[in-house]
Formats: C-alpha cells, sequence, structure tokens
C-alpha cells in the first residue's frame, strides 16, 4: 500500500486508562480505519510501570506496538518483558536500562515495515531530591538519535516513528526540526497533557510536542486530584492513587504516511472523554 494509517495513544494511565482504549479502539477503528495501532504504556500498571497481564490486556484490545518512558521499570521486569514477541514493547534507547537492541523495533503490519524508536529527553526529568535517578544518567536524545538513523532496521523500513518522553517543550520541539525529513513522524509523550501543534513540518516529519495522556479527566495527570492540591499546600507526601472509574480522557494522533516518500500526509489530535465504570 501507499498509504498507512495510524493511531498512536499517549501515555495509558492505570486501569481506567486501559479500560478506555478497550472502549474506544472498535470505534475508532469504524471511523478511521487504521492499519496500525500504537501506544505508550509507561504508566500502564497502576499509573507506574507494566506487567504481564496489563500488557496482555492491551494486546487483547488490538494494540499493535507499545513504547514507553522513564517509569517502564517500576513493576515488574519490563526487560524480561521486552523479549516476548507478542508484545512488540520497547524502552527508551539512551536509557541505561535499555539493554541493547530493546529502544527500538522493525515490525510488519498491513504489510508495511514500521521502524519505530523510543528516546528519553536529557533535561528536567529527575525531580529535586532525587538526583540520583537512573533519569540523571540517560545520554542525549540527538546523539542517540544519530545512532538509530544508521541502524539497517531504520533503513530497511518502509515509515518510522519516534516516541519521544520528554518533559521540556522546548527539547522535544528542537528533536522535532533536527528530525525533519528523516523521520515519518515525531511524537511527544511524557507530561499527559495534549498540545495543540499537531503539523507536518517543511520537510515531511509528522509532529506533536506531546499527545497527552489516556487517563481519569477529574485528576491532576491521572492521580487523584485531592492528593496533588493537598500536595501544593501543604508538602505532603504524594499516594500515587489513581482513580479507576468514572470519566475519562482519551488522546491520541491520528496519522497518515506515504510509504513511498515516507513522508506524513494527515496529522491530527484525536480527543474523546469516555465514562468508565
Amino acid at each position: 500500500m501507499s498509504k498507512v494509517k495510524i493511531i498512536f495513544f499517549g501515555d495509558v494511565m492505570g486501569k481506567i486508562g486501559r479500560k478506555a482504549v478497550t472502549q474506544i479502539i472498535p470505534v475508532w477503528k469504524k471511523t478511521y480505519s487504521p492499519d496500525i495501532l500504537i501506544a505508550n504504556v509507561e504508566n500502564l500498571a497502576h499509573g507506574k510501570g507494566v506487567t504481564d497481564k496489563t500488557l496482555q490486556e492491551m494486546v487483547d484490545a488490538g494494540i499493535n506496538i507499545m513504547t514507553s518512558g522513564n517509569h517502564v521499570w517500576r513493576k515488574e521486569d519490563a526487560n524480561y518483558l521486552s523479549q516476548k514477541p507478542q508484545y512488540n514493547l520497547v524502552t527508551p534507547h539512551n536509557d541505561p536500562r535499555t539493554p541493547a537492541g530493546q529502544g527500538y523495533g522493525l515490525y510488519t503490519f498491513a504489510n508495511t515495515k514500521i521502524f519505530i524508536g523510543n528516546l528519553l529527553a536529557e533535561s528536567g526529568m529527575v525531580l529535586v531530591g532525587l538526583e540520583d535517578s537512573p533519569e540523571n544518567n540517560v545520554t542525549s536524545p540527538f546523539k542517540a538519535m544519530d545512532e538509530l538513523l544508521k541502524l539497517k532496521e531504520y533503513k530497511e523500513a518502509d515509515i518510522s516513528l519516534i516516541d519521544f518522553h520528554s518533559e521540556y517543550t522546548s527539547e522535544a520541539r528542537a528533536l522535532g526540526w533536527y528530525l525533519d525529513g528523516k523521520i515519518s513522524a515525531v511524537l511527544g509523550t511524557h507530561t499527559h497533557i495534549p498540545t495543540a501543534d499537531a503539523q507536518i513540518l517543511p520537510e515531511g516529519t509528522g509532529y506533536i510536542t506531546d499527545i497527552g495522556m489516556v487517563g481519569a479527566y477529574e485528576s491532576v495527570l491521572g492521580i487523584e486530584k485531592d492528593t496533588i492540591v493537598d500536595r501544593f499546600i501543604n508538602n505532603s507526601k504524594i499516594i500515587f492513587k489513581a482513580p479507576e472509574t468514572g470519566n475519562a480522557e482519551i488522546n491520541a494522533v491520528y496519522m497518515e504516511i506515504d510509504t513511498k516518500t515516507k513522508k506524513t500526509t494527515e496529522i491530527k489530535l484525536l480527543r474523546e472523554i469516555v465514562e468508565i465504570n
């Protein structure tokens, strides 16, 4: 085919996010007829990390490929789970916790070879007081991207996508410009807030600073809202509690990519609010 249709879900946040993805996929399949479904899953299991069970839930829902971020190692061993071929799970290429070859993949769906890479931002990922966090040891995503562009898997692909898991909009934007014309699409994740800048850059690369999340609508980034409000007021300890029912926001991007030119021809943010019981 000369055109492939992709829906890429932002960070799927906990049980309510998993249910929302499962609920919306049949609807969006009728509306958009996507060929490939992708999701960022670093917050899949109760808001942090992944498990065998939750990854299988996404496969059963219809997700073909899964990307991640700095929280993916918080539950079960993501490096072990990434070796299971049914999950097609990649972890950030420039994070020292990611084994060689696990930060990217070449997959075939809808007769299309798709190269997908996962990168972690170098700036703003470490909270004050947690300076010894592994996130402090990531290498430059720009230099890491130079490595990925030399891979035979990238050169063999019909299309290529990068999930850039970043805190700062400036770093995400800069990487988008750096990769314009080299990658079919650069898609930002991590902040859980969708940005209004889905666009095609001058050389044909689809871009958005952050897709947003799939999680509790009446929350703070997917976490129970009163807990976070109290944290800001009283400097209290954060109890990581994610609502499991109620309204959920679903944020994703829909893309059409020309497999002959490897350029994005359409990109738009998809956003819906659904009720999860």
